[in-house]
């Protein structure tokens, strides 16, 4: 078996494929890239036995077919190295020595036999779903939602995010029941309705490897999705259960509004921040008249910090709290210039919106309050 690949165009490729290896597998193969050549067709493969990434890609000179496994790290790290030409792969099909030559240099080492690869992906089982989206608005919906998805093994509904498909939308959602994130996209169309929770993990592959692609064709079965590209293909395996009725505890009537300038809004907190307990964050709101005073007390060391930001407010007088580092990563997320948050008391949720989103979409975020003694 023979082929010939430019080395940087091989690179971009296994590197984005290794992003699915563990640091520490179960098996010592899935340590492996799984490369097939079938005709001019080179494709690598890696599984951590729940997600697996395959990516394609076009080579030349190619002689004979057959797949063999080669080590992971030791690839990548001899393929950033390499200067930008084109190199050649050698594989004797008896002994399967490997040889990888480019003018300057010859690398000698010996593959695993392809046939030892575990199988990986569950068949699809049932009825299944097959829609295409554009990827820039899955891109959208994975970027804003994923900074919120929870990590407590206790709840494994809340560490991914929900795609609510409907007919003519998909609803991104995540919660790590401190602060919910709900995006809606109108700009993707499936004609169908279903439900999944997409892991954390291919959630951030997805946005990591696919960002490049025109569009994704998506196939959703019972236990596992496929996010399939002319470049790659995602198969993923879904987590179980029901995500939480999430409209159920977004509030429906927070009768007082603030506006606030985003960026002078963050530096603020983070200002206020450094002089706060760093154990937990908080930062208290004191809500006037187109007033807005931001306080943090840090009692074990004896400091403090209190700063006022312009804003637009209407509603009552009161104090709320909220941790720092929550309200940085929420209007980090949101990108327009002004922010609303919509409140009714110390102990309700703030519904944090954009002060004008763009068409067909909709973003909407609930911060959830800490207890606060003054």
């Amino acid at each position: 078996m023979k082929f010939n690949v430019p080395s940087k165009t091989l690179h971009s490729y296994v590197s984005a494929v290794s992003k699915v290896i563990n640091a520490k597998n179960a098996l010592t193969i899935l340590n492996n890239f799984l490369f097939s050549l079938e005709g001019d067709i080179l494709t690598v493969k890696a599984s951590d036995m729940e997600n697996s990434l395959v990516g394609r890609l076009p080579v030349t000179g190619a002689e004979g077919n057959g797949s063999f496994c080669l080590d992971a790290r030791r690839i990548v790290e001899l393929l950033k190295e390499m200067p930008d030409q084109g190199i050649t792969f050698e594989i004797d099909d008896d002994n399967l020595e490997v040889k990888i030559s480019y003018p300057n240099g010859l690398y000698n080492t010996v593959a695993i036999n392809g046939m030892e690869y575990p199988e990986t992906g569950e068949a699809a089982e049932g009825e299944t779903l097959k829609f295409s989206a554009p990827t820039d608005q899955v891109m959208k919906g994975i970027e804003n939602t994923i900074f919120a998805v929870g990590t407590d093994d206790l709840r494994p509904q809340m560490m991914g995010i929900l795609w609510d498909v409907k007919p003519d939308k998909v609803v991104f959602v995540a919660t790590d029941t401190r602060k919910l994130v709900k995006y809606t996209n109108g700009l993707i169309k499936p004609g169908a309705e279903c439900s999944f929770i997409l892991p954390l993990k291919p959630a951030s592959v997805l946005k990591n490897v696919f960002g490049k692609e025109d569009e994704i064709q998506i196939t959703v079965s019972e236990k596992s999705v496929q996010f399939n590209s002319p470049s790659f293909t995602l198969d993923c395996r879904l987590i179980k259960g029901a995500f939480p009725d999430y409209n159920r505890v977004i509030p429906t009537n927070n009768p007082f509004s603030l506006t606030v300038d985003r960026l002078s809004f963050i530096t603020a907190v983070r200002r206020v921040g450094v002089f706060g307990d760093g154990g937990n964050g908080l930062v208290k709101f004191k809500l006037a008249a187109d007033t807005l005073t931001l306080r943090a007390r840090d009692n074990s060391y004896g400091t403090s910090g209190r700063e006022s930001v312009p804003c637009q407010y209407t509603g009552n007088e009161f104090m709320i709290g909220f941790g720092a580092q929550y309200l940085i990563e929420i209007f980090s997320t949101i990108s327009t210039t002004d922010v609303i948050m919509k409140l009714s008391d110390a102990s309700h949720p703030a519904v944090c919106v954009p002060a004008e989103n763009t068409p067909d979409s909709e973003l909407l975020i609930l911060l959830m309050p800490m207890n606060i003694v003054d």
